[in-house]
C-alpha cells in the first residue's frame, strides 16, 4: 500500500518533525509512505471573500497536480465524516480489497480545501468540529494512519 500526504505549508517546530519521524518509522512496516509538502499561499488575516477563494483554489491546484489517475483521495475536511479509529481501518481495508493500492491524505492551508479538491475527494474526513493547525493535524493524521493499519494487522494499540 502507498500512502501519500499532501499537505500545505512546512513543519517548523522541530517537536512535530520528530513526531513525524517517529510515526513514519512506525508506519513503515505496513506501508510505503511518503509526505509532499507544498508551499502555502500569502493569506493576511483579513482577505475579502474572493481573496480567500483565489488562495484555496491555487493551493488546491497544488495539490491536485500530485494525484495519480486512480489514486483515492481523502480530503480532510471539517464538514467530512467522522469515523472511529476501527472504522477508519476498515474504510483502508475495503480500498486494498478494491485493489486500490494508492491512498493520499490532503491536508489543506489556513483556509482549509479548495471546493475543487472537495469535488475530487473519494471521501472527506473530520476529526472533530475544532481547528486544528495544520502541523498538529498532520501528526495526529499519522498517528490514525498507524493505528488503522494495526488494526487492519490484528495487532494490539492501547484504546
Amino acid at each position: 500500500m502507498n500512502v501519500r500526504i499532501i499537505c500545505v505549508g512546512k513543519l517548523r517546530e522541530k517537536f512535530y518533525t520528530d513526531a513525524v519521524s517517529e510515526f513514519k518509522k512506525r508506519l513503515s512496516r505496513f506501508v510505503n509512505l511518503e509526505i509532499v509538502e507544498l508551499p502555502d499561499e500569502k493569506a493576511g488575516e483579513q482577505l475579502s471573500e474572493a481573496q480567500r477563494t483565489r488562495v484555496k483554489a491555487e493551493e488546491g491546484r497544488r495539490i491536485l497536480e500530485h494525484l495519480s489517475p486512480g489514486e483515492v483521495l481523502v480530503a480532510t475536511v471539517i464538514k467530512g465524516e467522522r469515523l472511529s479509529s476501527e472504522k477508519l481501518a476498515d474504510r483502508l481495508s475495503g480500498y486494498m480489497l478494491e485493489g486500490k493500492s494508492r491512498i493520499a491524505f490532503a491536508i489543506g492551508g489556513s483556509l482549509g480545501l479548495s471546493d475543487e479538491v472537495q469535488k475530487r475527494a473519494d471521501m472527506k474526513l473530520s476529526f472533530s468540529d475544532m481547528t486544528f493547525t495544520h502541523q498538529l493535524f498532520r501528526v495526529m493524521l499519522l498517528e490514525q494512519i498507524y493505528r488503522a493499519f494495526k488494526i487492519i494487522n490484528g495487532e494490539p494499540y492501547h484504546k
